[in-house]
């Protein structure tokens, strides 16, 4: 029993919202990672810096549209999908 998974179904799909290109606006990319985000200023350029990165995971449908709706307005590229099922889930 202790090796078994359960999946919930809820109804709304994590999702992930991907940064794919930084733009010209740089700092403006940096400032708004960092308020999605919750880090530093130091360590949201490392990440912009990282494309294609990873900047929010397993987020609702709204939140991450908001999210790379800011990031477009900031002039980066950003997209969001779903968040893929976990391996272990596939036998």
């Amino acid at each position: 029993m202790a090796d078994e998974y359960f999946l919930l179904v809820c109804d709304d799909v994590p999702h992930n919202v991907v940064l794919t290109d930084l733009g010209p606006r740089v700092m403006d990319v940096v400032q708004v990672v960092r308020r999605l985000t919750g880090l530093s200023l130091w360590h949201s350029k490392v990440l912009v810096t990282q494309v294609p990165a990873v900047i929010l995971t397993g987020v609702p449908e709204e939140d991450a549209a908001t999210a790379v709706s800011a990031l477009r307005d900031a002039g980066a590229r950003a997209e969001t999908g779903e968040q893929p099922e976990p391996d272990f889930l596939k036998r």
